[in-house]
């Protein structure tokens, strides 16, 4: 995506992969969420406001849809950001899947993105991924991982 700045100089803005280097992102160890996602919903967990505003999800996949690895217990973590609009891929607050439940779908250029790995497999953010943040799930609730 391309910005343009008050002189009317472009700039290309990106977002980091590392989800660390976003204001206001959680810790490795910061407890998001219960574990206890049903198959196809999302949990949204936001952290700090304004300029350090950071909104992720927690996504358990639907049934017969690939999840995160194994220590995620299927569940997967994104930033809530579309890597093409920079906007929040929700359509809905927590909804965050196409119709047929397959893809998740950004509501603003109704780019889709694959769950297992946050990968853009349609639109006009192709070949780019979603940014992930790693999680763990241990005792029934949802961690940053280390």
């Amino acid at each position: 995506m391309e910005a343009h700045l008050q002189d009317g100089r472009r700039q290309t803005l990106t977002l980091p992969a590392d989800y660390t280097r976003l204001p206001g992102a959680p810790a490795p160890g910061t407890d998001l969420c219960s574990a206890d996602i049903a198959p196809g919903a999302a949990e949204v967990v936001t952290f700090g406001s304004g300029a350090q505003l950071f909104e992720m999800f927690v996504l358990r996949p639907p049934q017969g849809v690939a999840g995160g690895p194994d220590t995620s217990g299927g569940l997967v973590a994104f930033v809530n950001d579309c890597p093409h609009a920079r906007t929040p891929l929700d359509w809905k607050p927590g909804e965050f899947l196409d119709y047929d439940k397959r893809y998740i779908h950004c509501t603003t250029h109704g780019a889709k993105f694959r769950i297992k790995d946050g990968m853009c497999v349609d639109g006009p953010c192709l070949g780019q991924p979603l940014t992930a943040v790693p999680i763990v799930v241990r005792q029934g609730r949802v961690f940053v991982a280390d």
